[in-house]
């Protein structure tokens, strides 16, 4: 018996390496090119036809808040003299060196004596001040044109602030009041646990987040950089504060969204969803506020923000805080919509638009439910001691709601919560429009490369191919 070598093979029969594909058809991790799709990767990139319809929206938008970040640049807030009044004070640092505790009435002797009711808070602190222990502190200046200086302050023992030696301290400066007046204790310096919790902030994103989470934050700096040197200063100076707010809110989605999650067509959708719900956000808020007659200065630090600078529209900066605000919540659900239409695409690339909408959606409606949950809490958290007030003085929720200060909150949260609301639908149907009209990515590749060893498989079970012993 002899045997035969194999046949060459057949000149139409295609060679066995995958087929050629474009440069980046294939995500790093995401793909080998032979016939299958690995769950591990990241989704393939859309065809370049599609790339070039997401480049001519995202790019002359892109430019537009280029251009509107180099025309409202502020250059630095504007000076004012200061007032000496709430935040607008002079401030340095200081510690308190020594305490001592004495008889209130020996340096309370100014104070009128109790009147013996103590049924009202007033009586309670008369008596608390003509009775009680207070603290004599003596508190040195460390910082400014009198470091080493020192002064005396009193605790009164009802003092929310209890100070203790050794304290570090911040000190107001009025350089108007008499000499033995010019330094008073204003709060406590927190720079020492503010910035361990930042740094154990940072390490515990930097260590679970691996390289994602050292983007995000730097991602993270870029946004307080945008909002400390332009947004704030252009209020300041005068330009439209929802103009600003648009264009500072639209760079801090460019720089976080990429820098996050990199520069792909998935990001992309997730910007233009982003986008969409921040105009419409914007678009409700100026009828809305116009309409309930928000004023935006409720409180005394808008008092003093608008007594200092008249000039600034402050129920136009109420809506540039509702636009910033959503901001935020707003990333994640487009993130994550447009990510969970791509992975549904990867699992079943043969699903259409319309299933991937629907398997989307769903998902979906659990990020609406516990999304608008979390944003109405937040603004609860925000206003509780004003519930609180409302609550003590037995007001109705009629009365309560139709309060400036309430209701401002009740239309920033329903804003709010509806642009979060039709961000999910909006970018769900952009992300299934897009992967479903992808022709050219790894689907079609993954699907079409195992056809050509097909043939060759067949003529092998039907004795075309090499190998068999043959009769003498």
């Amino acid at each position: 018996m002899t045997t035969t070598e194999p046949p060459p093979r057949p000149p139409s029969e295609p060679p066995s390496q995958p087929p050629s594909q474009p440069p980046f058809s294939n995500p790093p991790g995401g793909g080998d090119g032979h016939g299958h799709s690995h769950s591990h990767g990241p989704a393939a990139p859309v065809s370049k036809h599609l790339r070039k319809v997401i480049a001519a929206v995202l790019i002359p938008f892109a430019t537009a808040v280029v251009v509107g970040l180099v025309v409202l640049w502020p250059g630095g807030a504007p000076g004012h003299e200061r007032t000496g009044v709430g935040f607008d004070r002079q401030t340095e640092s200081a510690t308190v060196t020594k305490v001592q505790e004495l008889p209130c009435k020996d340096v309370n002797a100014s104070q009128p004596p109790p009147t013996g009711d103590t049924s009202t808070p007033e009586g309670q602190t008369a008596q608390s001040r003509a009775e009680g222990m207070c603290k004599k502190a003596t508190v040195e200046v460390t910082s400014g044109k009198d470091k080493g200086r020192t002064f005396t302050e009193i605790v009164q023992p009802d003092s929310p602030r209890q100070l203790r030696e050794g304290q570090e301290v911040v000190v107001a400066y009025e350089p108007k009041a008499p000499e033995a007046l010019q330094y008073s204790v204003t709060d406590v310096d927190r720079t020492v646990p503010m910035a361990l919790l930042a740094g154990i902030f940072a390490l515990v994103v930097v260590v679970v987040g691996r390289m994602r989470g050292v983007m995000a934050l730097v991602a993270l700096a870029l946004s307080f950089f945008v909002l400390t040197f332009f947004i704030l200063p252009a209020i300041l100076q005068g330009s439209n504060p929802l103009v600003v707010a648009v264009v500072g809110a639209s760079a801090i989605m460019l720089i976080a969204l990429y820098l996050c999650h990199g520069l792909t067509a998935r990001t992309s959708v997730a910007v233009i969803g982003t986008l969409i719900s921040l105009l419409l956000i914007g678009l409700l808020g100026s009828v809305f506020i116009g309409w309930a007659s928000l004023t935006g200065n409720t409180d005394d630090n808008t008092g003093l923000i608008h007594g200092l600078f008249p000039d600034i529209d402050m129920s136009g900066l109420l809506l540039a805080g509702v636009i910033i605000g959503s901001l935020g919540v707003l990333d994640d659900v487009t993130v994550t919509q447009t990510s969970a239409v791509w992975e549904l695409h990867q699992a079943n690339p043969t699903m259409g638009w319309r299933g991937l909408y629907r398997a989307g959606i769903r998902i979906g409606r659990d990020h609406i439910a516990s999304v608008v949950n979390t944003l109405v809490l937040a603004y609860a958290g925000a206003a509780l001691p004003l519930l609180l007030l409302f609550s003590i003085a037995q007001s109705s929720v009629g009365t309560v709601a139709n309060s400036e200060l309430v209701a401002e909150e009740i239309v920033r949260t329903l804003i709010g919560s509806i642009g979060l609301v039709a961000s999910v639908p909006v970018t769900t149907a952009l992300a299934a429009l897009v992967v479903s009209a992808d022709r050219t990515g790894g689907t079609t590749a993954a699907s079409a490369a195992p056809a050509p060893a097909a043939p060759s498989a067949t003529k092998q079970r039907r004795g075309g191919g090499g190998g068999r012993r043959r009769k003498p």
